[in-house]
């Protein structure tokens, strides 16, 4: 796979949209159509508090970071993780002015609840493939965190998962290179 010139790069949070439907995500990516309502704006007032790019603390042996602006060349994504959480770990990568090294696991979070197909689980995935990218590490598992629950839960990202979000972003680029706003149909 070639990599994507920064400048066709879409935008991560889009794989949670065409998963769940191609012809929403395109309604919103490739004609522009979007309208605030009132669950986005719930989804919105939510993100806020993780959304201070500049706010950064250590719980223990976890430093939490908010707002990490990611990107992927392979998959032609960019974005912000809500959070990653970095675990004081001899395995992990060492960070910026620290000497300790440290696991990373992004932490996506929802306003609703878990959603019946992998929408949810392939936003948390790509975020990681492109923090994979970013520093050259491998990351087995993020978190998915429900608002309307208030749970927090473990997504394992599996090779299955990692392949549901290459053949997404592929699907993404195509139809809007092309223009391309499909008809209601699931993915698959």
């Amino acid at each position: 796979m070639t990599d994507y010139p920064p400048d066709s790069w879409l935008p991560l949070s889009g794989i949670q949209h065409f998963i769940f439907c191609r012809r929403q995500w395109a309604l919103i990516h490739v004609e522009r159509q979007w309208q605030e309502n009132a669950l986005t704006a719930e989804g919105r007032i939510m993100h806020h508090r993780v959304d201070d790019p500049f706010f950064t603390e250590k719980r223990k042996d976890v430093i939490v970071a908010r707002s990490v602006p990611v990107s992927s060349p392979a998959l032609g994504l960019t974005g912000v993780c809500d959070v990653v959480e970095f675990t004081l770990s001899p395995h992990g990568v060492q960070l910026p002015g620290r000497e300790e090294r440290y696991l990373a696991a992004p932490v996506e979070y929802k306003r609703g609840k878990a959603k019946p197909d992998q929408s949810d689980e392939a936003q948390l995935c790509a975020q990681a493939m492109c923090l994979e990218a970013m520093l050259a590490i491998s990351i087995p598992v993020g978190y998915l965190y429900y608002g309307q629950t208030r749970r927090r839960v473990p997504v394992e990202l599996t090779d299955g998962l990692r392949e549901l979000v290459q053949k997404a972003a592929r699907e993404m680029h195509g139809y809007f290179d092309r223009g391309y706003t499909p008809r209601v149909k699931p993915f698959k």
